[in-house]
């Protein structure tokens, strides 16, 4: 055993035996604190008691002094009820004279004269039953038929030769014994309660005018019935939980209780036990300050020797000094020695960890940079060959039309270029996917006749092998979404489940309205579900969680790119809606995407076989803002051959200068991306604030804005001219079409 611990047996050997008898001491003095209280409380319901009882003696001795009165032995009732009033103890105590019949021949509280009571509210013709009338009784508390109010009956007998000749009753206010309990300063919150024979409240301290005869609990008349006096733990009318002392008021059979809440009465023998108990544990401190002085000065080189060890723990410096005991200094100075040899190997550790560090960091910033190399060569390359192509096309045609004179030659070649230029289109659309949304491209369509039109692309994509069923539902709701987009989306995913059932299977795919209490928790509203499932392979979990990204494919080398389902998920989010992806291998793929749904639309492009509208009146006038100088060439003319008066900017800067000189065009026809202070979108804002009788047409090729403004149409290049025609008489301002 440790000398600590030899010193700590010792040291509570004396003190919990101590503290064992000062345990015992502090409950014996609760204890007889708690009976001394309850007493004097006894003490005190019974002292009450007596006082009621004299109250109702002194109320006797009047009945008994009007009892013998002249006037009521001659039978003047006229100066009996003029004596009777002048006696009565208060204004409002009734002095009754009645025959023993119970008929009244007399009421203070009814001039002389008028017509009485025909009979007593009170219980009194049953006392006589049960005890006799030979003897003075108090009645129980009732409602007083003529006062309308709560009394209690004092009756006496007046006898002559022996015989009852009547009954002289007084009438008395049950509230008036409420001066009786205040006159005796009692605490606040104890509550003084007169209960008669039947169990109802004659008199009480507080709420009085509430309670006064209101019937107690059950249970608390069976108590107070059970004996003369006593206690017992209660809960009082107004619902506080009291031990409640009760005594007899012997001449009316009545209880006197006084109520005392539980926690007031725990609470005197509560103090004096805590001061007896703070006491004693004053004296336990100063018995353990003693001891605990004594080992510390004990044990101090023990304890410095473990300061010296936990230094050694934290890694610190150690520098011990002598305690003066020979064996602890020698384990003081061993623990030094370890600590110098520890700092310098860790010392020696941390370099090392550094050096691995910096080089792992080198080496994973290599990695990374390698991958983000070889994504960026795979996609610039993929752009690279499919655009080379697509010019050499171009160039082939343009230089047969150049050589041949055959105008049908001619403009089949115009058709292969027009042909390439709507590759090229549906080429910037996929990889536009990756980016951020552009509203050129937004269209309110109708879902389910567009994806029946697609049937026939998708199932000659997929094959023969693979069957394809289309289960939509009626009234699908419409969508504002690409529907370039969504036909790569879905050959992209039929090509995906195309691959993952390599003998075969089926392709399904199905549409329904998602109202906002089904919608996705992280996107709320309401949405169409277009979900395409396949019965192929499935994926693993860990391809499963790549399944997204650009670039990833399990595919070998050369055979595809990565970017399926990467457009497939842009689709989604450019569209505002959701992909949720799910794959059980061995079992198959389903594809949720979540589209919001349209509310308002946008209008159809025209396509592109309809005839060239007819030509404009010249007065409308045309400001045409590009910085594409091929582009203005080109573009400006063909407005002008459409009959439009065409003025040219090459800025937005330019086209706001025209516009501060004066210039009013009809119509601004703007390209949204510009070099500049002023780009398309806020040039529109601008002539939108400014100047708005002129109406506003955007372009672009691609944005990473949103333009803000929903009522203003916005082109997507390479556009037809026919719909730059389309797109501008539309928008004209009302007043010069």
């Amino acid at each position: 055993m440790y000398f600590r611990n030899r010193l700590l047996v010792l040291v509570l050997s004396i003190l919990l035996p101590a503290f064992a008898s000062s345990m015992l001491a502090v409950w014996y003095v609760y204890d007889q604190e708690h009976d001394s209280q309850e007493r004097s409380v006894g003490e005190a319901a019974r002292a009450l008691a007596l006082l009621v009882n004299k109250e109702l003696q002194a109320r006797e001795g009047v009945l008994l002094a009007l009892a013998s009165s002249p006037a009521l032995a001659r039978g003047d009732l006229a100066e009996f009820h003029a004596h009777a009033k002048l006696l009565a103890p208060t204004p409002g105590t009734a002095i009754i004279l009645q025959e023993p019949s119970g008929i009244q021949l007399m009421n203070t509280r009814v001039p002389a004269g008028e017509p009485l009571p025909l009979q007593s509210a009170s219980n009194m013709g049953k006392l006589i039953d049960q005890y006799g009338g030979n003897r003075t009784l108090v009645s129980d508390v009732f409602l007083a038929s003529v006062a309308k109010r709560y009394d209690f009956a004092i009756q006496v007998p007046v006898l002559r030769e022996g015989e009852i000749k009547y009954y002289l009753a007084m009438g008395i206010q049950a509230a008036s014994l409420q001066s009786l309990f205040q006159n005796q300063r009692f605490p606040q919150s104890w509550i003084i309660t007169v209960i008669d024979r039947t169990g109802k409240v004659v008199a009480r301290t507080r709420d009085d005018d509430k309670f006064i005869g209101t019937t107690v609990r059950t249970v608390t008349q069976r108590v107070i019935g059970a004996s003369a006096e006593g206690s017992f733990a209660s809960i009082t009318l107004d619902g506080i939980a009291v031990k409640a002392f009760f005594s007899t008021i012997e001449r009316a059979d009545w209880k006197m209780l006084i109520s005392i809440p539980e926690a007031e009465i725990r609470q005197i023998p509560v103090r004096a036990a805590a001061l007896l108990g703070a006491m004693l544990v004053l004296v336990l401190l100063l018995a353990l300050a003693a001891a605990r002085r004594t080992s510390r000065s004990t044990i101090l080189p023990i304890e410095h020797l473990g300061t010296v060890a936990d230094r050694l723990g934290r890694g610190e410096p150690v520098r011990y000094q002598s305690q003066g005991l020979l064996e602890i200094d020698r384990v003081g100075l061993r623990l030094a020695d370890a600590a110098d040899q520890i700092t310098t190997a860790q010392s020696e550790l941390e370099r090392r960890i550094a050096v691995a560090v910096a080089n792992n960091e080198r080496a994973q910033v290599a990695l990374i940079k390698g991958q983000k190399l070889e994504a960026l060569s795979r996609l610039t390359g993929g752009i690279a060959h499919d655009f080379n192509n697509l010019l050499q096309t171009l160039t082939s045609a343009l230089q047969l039309a150049a050589m041949t004179a055959d105008p049908d030659r001619v403009q089949s070649l115009l058709a292969t270029c027009q042909a390439a230029v709507r590759k090229a289109t549906d080429l910037t659309a996929q990889l536009g996917s990756f980016g951020k949304v552009q509203d050129a491209r937004l269209e309110v369509v109708e879902l389910g006749p567009t994806i029946r039109k697609k049937m026939q692309l998708l199932a000659s994509a997929v094959g023969s092998s693979v069957s394809v069923r289309l289960d939509l539902a009626d009234r699908l709701w419409p969508v504002r979404i690409d529907p370039v987009q969504l036909d790569l989306a879905l050959v992209n995913i039929a090509l995906n489940a195309c691959d993952a059932m390599p003998q075969g299977g089926a392709l399904r795919i199905g549409a329904e309205n998602v109202p906002a209490e089904r919608a996705p928790r992280e996107l709320p509203g309401e949405y169409v579900l277009l979900r395409v499932t396949d019965t192929g392979i499935g994926m693993s979990p860990e391809v499963l969680a790549n399944a997204l990204d650009p670039f990833f494919t399990t595919k070998p080398m050369g055979q595809a790119n990565g970017l399926g389902l990467a457009q497939v998920y842009g689709f989604a989010t450019n569209s505002g809606g959701l992909l949720r992806l799910d794959s059980v291998e061995g079992e198959g793929t389903t594809v949720e995407l979540y589209l919001p749904r349209a509310a308002v639309s946008s209008g159809v492009e025209p396509s592109a076989g309809a005839p060239l509208p007819a030509p404009v009146p010249a007065a409308r006038h045309v400001l045409f803002v590009d910085d594409d100088s091929l582009l203005r060439e080109t573009v400006a003319p063909a407005l002008e051959h459409a009959g439009f008066t065409v003025t040219v900017a090459a800025s937005g800067d330019e086209a706001l200068a025209f516009l501060q000189d004066g210039l009013r065009p009809d119509i601004v026809f703007s390209d949204i991306v510009m070099p500049g202070r002023t780009n398309g979108i806020d040039l529109a804002k601008i002539v939108r604030e400014r100047y708005a009788g002129t109406g506003i047409v955007l372009a672009t090729g691609y944005s990473l804005k949103r333009t803000g403004l929903p009522d203003v149409q916005v082109l997507s290049k390479p556009y037809e001219l026919r719909a730059v025609i389309d797109a501008l008489t539309a928008s004209f301002p009302k007043e010069s079409v």
